[in-house]
């Protein structure tokens, strides 16, 4: 930890603003933004990493310097990298430059890093601090974090129900529930993803778009997963014109002779086994940082007891289903006994004109 003062934390704060500029862009790489202060303390550049293959946040500050930074100090609300990847380690770049300060937020959990960068600066004889900023930076890059940490993507688990919790009528009938502000919102929510999940059941029902409506570029992957493979010939998510499309498919129960019935421009992975897990471990080797599960109640029950979800966003509707057979979020988890259940946290409730938006996580 570090005695920050005023400027510290405004320049920190600064950092990790730039890098909240390549949200939905970045993976599998993390938001890194970058500060260069000269030897007077003023500041002379500043970069962010925009998308994975482009320079690093350190490397679009040195060049956008407008003066000597020899003697100065950098901002960075990650650990800088120190190994060879699509672009040249930024610690070598930080050392070349004559920069004598170094405030870092937080470690990069990449294990190619992981402290190794620090120590490369402090051998140089550059002074380092760290911990300025540590929560807002951890928040920033929590689902980085979280995949290099557990090699498993970070997961969001979303639906829309009625005040009395459900999710649609017993004839499957769920549009719409929420208000048109609320669908808008989750199609910006969807830019900051990387891949959203649904079934086989979602596609059949709904044949949804799932895309942010031209909110992201890339769209993020769309994902389908399924025990059968057996899916209708024409379907919104076989136009890989409007985003990617990745079909998932149980190798233990889905009938292969259904395969042709799959656009080629669809790409196609088996996993053993129905479990969750293997698909979220699956998104993480693609470099999927975050995904949003927007499944039914089966697999997004499944996907809660395997781990694959770390939080909730619920959009409740000031309406009234009724009836025993509606259809909920969720399937029976088989509880017991109260001390059983999850608990949450819910670190943000608000309002979308008059449906109701809670943002939970688990302890």
């Amino acid at each position: 930890m570090i005695d920050s003062n005023i400027s510290d934390i405004k320049w920190m704060k600064r950092a990790i603003f730039l890098a909240s500029l390549g949200k939905g862009t970045t993976s599998p790489n993390p938001m890194v933004g970058a500060v260069i202060l000269d030897k007077d303390g003023n500041l002379i550049s500043e970069g962010f990493h925009y998308k994975s293959g482009m320079p690093h946040a350190e490397a679009m500050a040195f060049k956008n310097l407008k003066k000597d930074a020899s003697g100065g100090s950098i901002y960075v609300n990650l650990e800088p990298c120190c190994h060879q990847g699509k672009t040249p380690p930024c610690v070598d770049k930080i050392i070349s430059f004559g920069i004598k300060k170094v405030y870092v937020s937080i470690e990069d959990p990449d294990k190619r890093v992981s402290g190794k960068g620090i120590k490369l600066l402090k051998d140089a004889g550059i002074k380092v601090f760290q911990g300025l900023c540590e929560r807002e930076s951890f928040e920033l890059n929590k689902a980085f974090i979280h995949r290099n940490i557990n090699n498993s993507a970070y997961g969001v688990l979303k639906w829309a129900m009625s005040m009395d919790g459900r999710v649609g009528l017993k004839n499957g009938k769920s549009k719409w529930i929420t208000n048109k502000d609320s669908r808008s919102l989750v199609h910006s929510h969807r830019a900051g993803f990387d891949a959203i999940v649904i079934g086989g059941n979602t596609l059949r029902k709904d044949n949804p778009l799932l895309t942010s409506r031209g909110l992201s570029n890339p769209e993020p992957l769309r994902v389908v997963f399924t025990k059968t493979l057996d899916f209708p010939e024409k379907s919104n998510l076989w136009n890989c014109n409007l985003a990617k499309t990745l079909v998932v498919y149980d190798a233990s129960t889905a009938n292969k002779k259904y395969l042709k019935r799959i656009p080629e421009c669809v790409d196609i992975e088996a996993i053993p086994s129905d479990n969750p897990k293997l698909i979220s471990d699956l998104l993480a080797k693609k470099g999927c940082n975050n995904v949003l599960w927007e499944c039914g109640p089966k697999l997004a029950t499944s996907a809660i007891k395997t781990g694959c979800i770390q939080e909730l966003m619920t959009f409740i509707a000031p309406k009234i289903l009724g009836g025993v057979g509606n259809m909920n979020p969720l399937a029976d988890f088989e509880f017991t006994d109260m001390n059983e259940v999850f608990n949450l946290n819910c670190p943000e409730i608000g309002f979308i004109g008059d449906d109701i938006f809670v943002k939970s996580t688990f302890y």
